[in-house]
């Protein structure tokens, strides 16, 4: 039986990590949950270097400011001295964020509920066959055919034959158009639980996924709150919290304007949200009950529910509470659309959606 012999592991002291790479990675998550403050950001790592000693005697945090600005990381305004972030920070927190929840997921094995389609797709997959009339050139895989051929042949007598020939499937990919919907209502930071920060993670993940593995998909974001407006991926890291009710309504309705003018067939919404519809506006007034289910809040959102299941818009939604009377709604609601829905824990939300989204895209919705 063939063996391996290892030697022992001496490590690379020049592969450590440098101490403005070590305090940049600080920085992009306080960034983040200081919604892009650079300033708080700034001083909470400070405060953080007086108590914990983060920064190596010969580094401190002035060098680290420098090097920010040096390195395009941060402006500075030569009147007002504010210092803001650039988008080339946007993009590395975007980075970050698809890094920290998709490295998860690749390592993990919870919840894999994939359906996989294959055939003469787009993108490789991991199961192999032999060979069938009709299959193209691409889909042969030379290393195992070859394989195959010297194991039923022999290397005196070497031929490839057809028996030899050996395939890989294909996923069948389509193309997405997803509608990610973020509740900016008070309660994502009620009772002490920081809510928002999650979701904006998940969002800046999700847009750095598709933006880099499948450019031909279309992720649109819109927040809601006492109203709902669409906002840009580079606007994720500003991303604040308001003394808003929950207006579902308002949300969904953009959700499908905005799903109306993509021409992909394939089209979807995820909804992350921690409560209950509690707002509606008639006019130019809001309608508004924080007392339990009301009722004509509950049935023009479950009408809107029913509206996108005729048009073949499922929704997703991820509710990150697990209060019961929360699960009677989503429960209502997700059978009104015949879509889906997780009870999510903060740390379990980035796992869910990318499994969902990567289940959909082998599909057609």
């Amino acid at each position: 039986m063939r063996g391996y012999r290892f030697s022992k592991f001496i490590p690379n002291p020049n592969s450590s990590q440098s101490p403005f790479d070590k305090l940049l990675q600080m920085f992009k998550e306080l960034l983040v949950i200081t919604s892009g403050d650079v300033a708080e950001t700034l001083q909470w790592m400070n405060e953080l270097d007086r108590q914990y000693n983060i920064t190596p005697g010969d580094y401190g945090m002035g060098d680290f400011i420098e090097d920010l600005k040096d390195k395009g990381y941060i402006t500075e305004d030569n009147q007002t001295g504010e210092f803001k972030i650039t988008a080339k920070a946007e993009q590395d927190v975007r980075k970050s964020a698809l890094e920290e929840i998709f490295g998860k997921l690749r390592k993990s094995k919870k919840g894999d509920h994939n359906t996989h389609n294959t055939g003469q797709g787009d993108e490789p997959g991991t199961d192999r066959r032999n060979y069938q009339f009709g299959d193209t050139l691409d889909q042969i895989s030379m290393t195992d055919s070859l394989r195959n051929a010297q194991i039923n042949h022999g290397l005196g007598d070497f031929s490839l034959t057809e028996s030899d020939l050996e395939i890989v499937e294909k996923e069948y990919k389509t193309q997405t158009s997803t509608v990610l919907m973020i509740d900016i209502s008070h309660s994502m930071i009620l009772y002490g639980e920081d809510r928002i920060t999650p979701a904006k993670k998940v969002a800046m993940a999700l847009a750095e996924l598709i933006t880099r593995k499948y450019p031909k998909d279309t992720l649109d974001i819109l927040v809601f709150g006492n109203d709902a407006w669409q906002i840009e991926i580079k606007d994720l890291p500003y991303l604040k919290v308001g003394p808003y009710h929950t207006n579902t309504v308002a949300g969904l309705e953009l959700g499908l304007d905005i799903l109306r003018r993509r021409k992909n067939k394939n089209k979807q919404i995820f909804m992350i949200t921690d409560g209950k519809p509690t707002c509606l506006k008639q006019g130019i007034k809001y309608y508004k009950n924080s007392f339990g289910l009301d009722s004509k809040i509950l049935n023009k959102t479950l009408n809107l529910a029913r509206q996108c299941r005729k048009l073949r818009i499922p929704i997703t939604t991820f509710m990150i509470a697990s209060d019961p009377y929360l699960k009677a709604f989503v429960r209502e609601f997700t059978k009104a659309n015949n879509g889906n829905a997780y009870y999510s824990s903060l740390g379990g939300l980035g796992q869910l959606v990318f499994e969902d989204y990567k289940r959909n895209r082998r599909k057609n919705l």
